[in-house]
């Protein structure tokens, strides 16, 4: 947990203290609840775990399906509005901003022939994916890849890729794995 917390503090520059993101961060109870909803789904009490995520969902205002697989440290930033779908794969040290779907491309078409497929997005390690970005299917976010906000990937992004514009393009092609919210550079590279 301290690890956790401490790599949101690194991460948001309004975290003042743990406290304050224990009590106060909806993406924080969020990732709480979906750790019991996941294991609870592991173990096929699926009504239960769905019930826990929908509690969660409730609070929080953030979707996480329980068959959602989540690595460490994930940070939801705001958090109204993301979904994250049932089959979607999260690396470790990954940030979502408010309004984020990880979803499917056809929900409602064949729906028969979609169960029990891989139909969401995975998003490999210190992922970035800025505010109301659509990421659709089952395509792969590379390692250290950011997503500009609004952005609609509906195709495989490459490791250290910044994507933006609908349809998504990328820009930028950076080996630099530090944090860069949205995929912004500092305002100090200019110099």
């Amino acid at each position: 947990m301290n690890n956790y917390l401490n790599s949101i503090i690194k991460r948001d520059p309004a975290a003042r203290d743990k406290i304050s993101i224990i009590l106060t961060y909806p993406g924080v109870k969020s990732v709480f609840f979906h750790h019991i909803a996941h294991k609870i789904w592991s173990y096929k009490f699926f009504l239960i775990a769905r019930i826990i995520s929908q509690f969660s969902r409730f609070l929080t205002g953030i979707e996480i399906h329980p068959g959602a697989k989540i690595g460490k440290n994930l940070f939801i930033d705001h958090g109204m509005g993301v979904v994250i779908g049932e089959s979607s794969e999260i690396g470790d040290d990954v940030t979502l901003y408010h309004g984020v779907t990880l979803g499917g491309i056809s929900p409602a078409e064949q729906s028969e022939n979609q169960r029990n497929s891989k139909r969401h997005p995975t998003l490999m390690n210190n992922v970035i994916v800025g505010s109301s970005a659509q990421v659709l299917g089952p395509i792969t976010i590379g390692k250290c890849a950011r997503i500009g906000a609004n952005t609609v990937v509906l195709k495989d992004v490459p490791a250290h890729a910044t994507m933006v514009g609908n349809p998504a393009k990328n820009i930028s092609t950076n080996t630099d794995s530090s944090f860069k919210p949205y995929g912004v550079r500092d305002i100090n590279d200019n110099k």
